[in-house]
């Protein structure tokens, strides 16, 4: 896996926490433009991390789901952007292309069945998180995301929805973590695996890439609410700080998995190969 987060796309990655089994398919990518999607981060920062840009100057964020399976049962957190594609003059400015696709060939590379996931739970509702939910194919599943994500919910998923709270279980091992802000009823998932086992904790978009932890502040072009979007941010490094815990942040491209170190003033990233 890269070093160099947020260069590349990630591919399908996939290791054992425990009692579960973790696995990361990728459906697409979008690209960010840097000083536009973190207005208020400065030109030389990025400057001097070109080489963490791509050939056109964007970073480009990964795109997809995770699969946890526990015993013969399976969740999907977040369900990517979808069997679409939409060029740079069509996407809102802070954006370049985004594409998706990819979710069922790595599903099926994981030798995991649509009709087996059993539960798909969305940290928001945003275009890149809920592009398969409306796949005939997840009809039988709980679909779970927060209350204040259902009720600006403007898409669909192919089940029923059912709302979660803060702390609540609604998978075994996998736990609700409120971290609002970038929408109002943003989720994180902290996933155990087994009693008094490893922690992994699902960032969301808490953090677009691992280079914002360079200032905890700096707000995402599409936070809804910056001041909250700072106070989750925080809260997920404390918990990502916890010893031996295990971080996924589905847009940290080429570096998903990764866990939390503090070196300097700022904590960072390391990914995990």
């Amino acid at each position: 896996m890269s070093t160099a987060p947020n260069r590349h796309v990630t591919e399908t990655v996939r290791f054992a926490l425990g009692t579960h089994r973790l696995t990361y398919l990728p459906d697409g990518y979008v690209q960010l433009q840097p000083r536009a999607w973190f207005p208020d981060s400065p030109g030389a920062f990025w400057e001097e991390r070109r080489g963490h840009l791509d050939d056109e100057g964007f970073l480009r964020a990964s795109v997809g789901a995770l699969l946890v399976e526990y015993e013969d049962r399976a969740l999907l957190l977040d369900t990517g952007f979808g069997p679409a594609a939409i060029p740079a003059d069509r996407t809102i400015p802070p954006l370049g292309r985004i594409e998706g696709g990819g979710l069922p060939d790595a599903l099926a590379a994981a030798g995991v069945a649509w009709e087996s996931v059993d539960t798909v739970a969305f940290t928001h509702l945003h275009d890149d998180h809920v592009g398969w939910a409306g796949d005939e194919r997840l009809r039988g599943a709980r679909f779970v995301a927060s209350a204040a994500e259902w009720r600006g919910a403007h898409r669909r998923p192919a089940g029923q929805p059912v709302a979660v709270r803060d702390g609540q279980e609604l998978f075994p091992g996998v736990t609700a973590l409120a971290t609002p802000g970038h929408t109002p009823g943003h989720l994180s998932y902290v996933i155990r695996g087994g009693y008094d086992g490893p922690a992994a904790v699902v960032v969301g978009d808490v953090l677009h890439s691992a280079l914002q932890l360079a200032d905890l502040t700096w707000r995402a072009a599409s936070d809804l609410d910056p001041a909250e979007a700072v106070r989750s941010r925080r809260k997920i490094v404390a918990e990502l700080s916890r010893p031996g815990t295990i971080g996924f942040a589905g847009h940290f491209s080429g570096a998903v998995f990764g866990r939390l170190a503090v070196s300097g003033d700022a904590p960072r990233w390391h990914p995990l190969a």
